[in-house]
């Protein structure tokens, strides 16, 4: 059996990251939650990914933003098309792509950051692991 991922982080702006991962990134929210044990929070993935992305928010409680540059999520988009239209769908949501940290993203890549500094590398290569 193949194990799921879930990637799970607090944010001071809830709504903005979420804009950032569903119209930038085209993530749909697969779930959300309100004042659970005093969390709110959203699910963000594709519905047959083995992973997704969850942002919570608990009120009166600050997070701050991302501790470095370099803290990522890569997506790696092999094909030409489906490259450009992920650059193009996060440039037309308001993003404007930024210098990468370590420059061998910059090299096939380009680094996008979220409302809270964290970065989004999508990366125009395949992944050969």
């Amino acid at each position: 059996m193949l194990a799921k991922l879930r990637v799970a982080r607090p944010t001071d702006n809830l709504a903005a990251v979420v804009r950032f991962y569903q119209e930038g990134l085209g993530l749909t929210q697969l779930a959300s939650f309100t004042a659970h044990n005093g969390f709110d929070g959203v699910m963000l993935g594709q519905a047959a990914a083995p992973y997704h992305l969850e942002f919570t928010q608990q009120p009166g409680h600050t997070v701050g933003r991302a501790p470095t540059a370099d803290h990522l999520l890569v997506f790696y988009l092999p094909e030409e098309a489906e490259w450009q239209a992920a650059v193009q769908r996060l440039r037309t949501a308001g993003f404007a792509p930024v210098p990468a940290y370590n420059p061998y993203w910059d090299q096939q890549g380009l680094t996008f950051e979220d409302p809270d500094g964290y970065r989004v590398v999508l990366q125009h290569a395949a992944w050969n692991l």
